[in-house]
């Protein structure tokens, strides 16, 4: 929102300078983004009028003109502008003003000819920033008075930065307001008057959508002069809040919007065609804007349209087919209330921002449209004349905004400000925020007026006092609170931890959205009904994740695209899993997944490169486990898992947990998923529940064996499918305690071996507590060993 101070003065004029006035205004919460002078500097540049215009007798462009300054003989002034003419009123530098960039008038000779002075455009005044030609000024400005004094350039703009709750400041009227509030006075009553009916033509107004459109009121002027000119006051006032004038109708609008708050619109009476339709549009209905935009109105739109076609968006922009144009001259003058819900939105999804519908988004008070109908037709007949008809106002009187009373109690007040102000202060802020207040035993009761729609509790009304109060007189005080020292459990295992540990393996730590596109989690979690949002962000981000794996192969693919090719990420978060298929209930578990991709180390000349591999990426996990302090309770098994490879995948259990569940994966990415995603190398991924591992062991001291350790190593030839896993459990099932040390440190296919079985090597170091083993007691527990490993997984020695 900007403004002219002294169109703000106009209304209250406290006795504060402007830096105060900014002060206060931002400390009321209109904060204040910017102060501009609305002209640079100059001096000596007054009021003249030209009296002759001839050719120059050596320049096709330039002319000489007789210019009365208001001194005693006119002044011989060279100028170029293509708009001079005899008895036009313009600014004239005299010789010795200074214009903006220090640019000093002097007596001169152009192409021969004397020149005492310089005829100004705005833009050489520092006024706007381009000009077209001479700055025009009316027949009767004063000539001769000093052009700062006529024009009031000794005033600045002053620009807020509304938050959108304060839709109740968007006009002087609103900020005169705020300003009186704070200086503890009067804003100059404004009282507008009702403009009687010279003539009884009148429109007929249909709400075909009321809900919508509560209010809506029309009034037709008819014998317009839509050629005539808007005043110079208006125009500057309008010029300093931003807005070009555009004609004195459009300009008329624009001012009551600025003034009042009530944007309007004016139509061609004869370019309408029967009653004016308050509807929602057609699906495929077309509309001419008057940025000569065209655009397909979309079904539940809301537009103001005759009996044949739309008009107007409605709340947003008018129609280019029935504006007003200079060959105007029956209008239909409209002020209307709309709901803020229809309008939010419908002006950014024609890619369009108007001052109109910033507005009526945020709220516009629905008794505003009355007042400011009857203050735009009186401007109207002054400006272009015309003979005005009744107003048409059609109303849906159950259809517009209600409001609540609230209680505000002033015990209330005092412990949440920390402040204690009398009833009597209290009662005087109310008053002075036109929210007349009632009182009542325990404070007061307040009907919020129609145009605050940011009063409906009782912590609004809390926060009013406090910024009429002062922020910065609010009371400092330094927080305090009573501390205790928190036992944290010894054995939880915190995710700080975790954390370290995978950076120290070179993962960095990805934080991802908890929403994905409904197909990524089709393709990585089929069986699950996905969490859609009713409100998404954006349609690829309307579903809620079932795993952190989407997210972080999403953000591996956008590395790749930009030739990061070795890549390491973590991401620690919750997955949503619906617990029913009409998901009445989510599960949200905590997370940690992984993903690897590229080479083990970064490109180097001593080391050839090679690819991490699943190998890699459960040595990893098997770290992650060992800070549990129990890292054998977990077990690596072979498993199937859609979203990976069939034959590099494992899935983790807890064996000292109930039913020994599963609480990871490890494994490549399931090349089929690859392709899909369009990934142009392997992936490794894993994924542990967090709640599994939370809960680790306090590390026990176990003593040491005094006696010596003896190493056997075994070949033992089995089966492709028994697992190395397998092997150590069963070796451990019978050595028990003796067993100290399990080593593989062998693997053989090939020659001497037969085909669907392999050669495993061994180190089995055995060591007891008591007493010293002999060899007699190593060979028997060896033998024990291969029984076992014999019945149990077909295992035999290799010969």
């Amino acid at each position: 929102m900007k403004f002219s101070e002294q169109w703000l003065r106009e209304w209250i004029n406290p006795n504060i300078s402007t830096d105060e006035l900014s002060h206060q205004l931002t400390m009321a919460g209109l904060e204040v983004d910017a102060i501009d002078p609305v002209a640079a500097e100059f001096t000596k540049v007054v009021v003249a009028e030209v009296l002759s215009v001839e050719k120059h007798p050596d320049a096709d462009k330039l002319n000489v003109c007789q210019v009365n300054v208001g001194e005693d003989e006119p002044l011989n002034i060279v100028c170029g502008a293509a708009n001079v003419r005899e008895g036009l009123r313009i600014p004239a530098a005299l010789v010795g003003a200074v214009l903006p960039g220090n640019f000093k008038i002097k007596k001169s000779k152009l192409r021969g000819v004397p020149s005492h002075g310089m005829l100004c455009s705005t833009s050489e005044l520092g006024i706007t920033e381009t000009a077209e030609g001479l700055m025009e000024l009316p027949n009767d400005a004063p000539i001769g008075t000093d052009i700062r004094e006529y024009l009031n350039l000794d005033d600045v703009m002053i620009e807020l930065s509304l938050t959108p709750n304060r839709a109740d400041c968007f006009s002087i009227a609103g900020i005169a307001r705020e300003v009186g509030v704070s200086n503890k006075m009067p804003v100059n009553e404004f009282k507008q008057a009702e403009i009687k009916a010279e003539i009884k033509d009148t429109i007929d107004v249909k709400l075909e959508a009321g809900k919508d459109c509560p209010r809506y009121l029309g009034r037709v002027i008819k014998d317009v002069n839509a050629k005539a000119e808007t005043p110079l006051w208006m125009q500057e006032k309008l010029r300093r809040s931003g807005i070009r004038s555009l004609g004195p109708v459009v300009d008329v609008t624009n001012f009551v919007l600025l003034e009042l708050g009530q944007p309007m619109h004016a139509f061609d009476l004869a370019k309408i065609n029967g009653a004016i339709h308050a509807r929602h549009a057609k699906a495929g209905e077309k509309l001419n804007l008057l940025n000569d935009q065209e655009i397909t109105l979309t079904e539940g739109c809301l537009v103001i349209a005759d009996d044949k076609a739309p008009l107007a968006l409605a709340g947003i922009m008018g129609g280019a087919d029935s504006a007003v144009s200079d060959d105007t001259v029956d209008i239909l003058l409209e002020a209307a209330h709309f709901n803020p819900l229809v309008i939010a939105g419908k002006a950014r999804s024609f890619g369009l921002h108007t001052d109109s519908s910033h507005r009526f988004e945020r709220g516009v008070a629905a008794s505003l449209p009355i007042t400011a109908i009857e203050r735009a037709t009186e401007l109207l007949l002054d400006i272009v004349g015309g003979k005005a008809g009744p107003v048409v106002n059609v109303t849906n009187a159950a259809d517009l905004p209600e409001r609540g009373v609230v209680s505000l109690r002033a015990e209330r007040v005092k412990r949440i400000l920390g402040i204690d102000l009398s009833r009597e202060e209290i009662t005087g802020m109310l008053m002075r925020l036109d929210l007349n207040p009632t009182a009542t035993d325990a404070g007061w009761e307040i009907t919020a007026p129609d145009f605050r729609f940011d009063i409906s509790i009782e912590e609004d009304l809390i926060e009013e006092i406090g910024r009429i109060f002062g922020y910065d007189n609010l009371p400092v005080s330094q927080a305090s609170s009573a501390l205790s020292m928190v036992a944290k459990p010894e054995a939880k295992l915190r995710m700080n931890r975790l954390r370290q540990i995978l950076v120290q393996q070179g993962y960095q730590e990805a934080i991802t959205y908890s929403f994905i596109d409904p197909e990524m989690q089709k393709l990585f979690a089929p069986e699950i009904t996905a969490i859609e949002l009713a409100n998404p962000i954006s349609a690829d981000l309307s579903a809620m994740r079932s795993s952190l794996w989407p997210g972080l192969i999403s953000a591996v693919k956008y590395n790749l695209n930009r030739q990061q090719n070795r890549v390491s990420l973590f991401e620690y978060g919750l997955t949503f899993v619906p617990l029913d298929d009409e998901v009445t209930d989510i599960k949200q578990e905590k997370m940690l997944a992984g993903v690897i991709t590229g080479s083990k180390t970064p490109e180097q000349w001593g080391q050839a490169t090679e690819s991490v591999d699943f190998y890699d990426l459960k040595n990893h996990v098997e770290l992650l486990l060992e800070m549990t302090g129990r890292g054998s309770d977990f077990q690596f098994e072979a498993n199937q898992n859609d979203v990976l490879h069939p034959g590099q995948t494992a899935a983790i259990r807890d064996l000292a947990a109930k039913d020994q569940p599963i609480i990871g994966w490890v494994g490549a990415l399931h090349p089929r998923l690859q392709k899909k995603l369009g990934l142009s190398q392997s992936l490794y991924l894993f994924e542990i529940t967090m709640k599994n591992i939370e809960n680790g062991e306090i590390p026990a001291f176990k003593p040491l064996s005094k006696f010596p350790a003896i190493r056997r190593d075994l070949a033992l030839v089995m089966d492709e499918a028994v697992t190395a896993q397998e092997l150590h459990n069963c070796i451990k099932d019978v050595a028990g305690e003796v067993l100290s040390q399990f080593e593989l440190f062998d693997v053989y296919r090939g020659e001497g071996i037969d085909f669907g079985r392999k050669s495993l090597a061994i180190g089995l170091t055995l060591q007891d507590l008591s007493r010293t083993l002999t060899d007699t007691d190593v060979d028997k527990e060896l033998n024990k060993i291969i029984d076992v490993l014999k019945e149990r997984l077909g295992a035999t020695l290799r010969e």
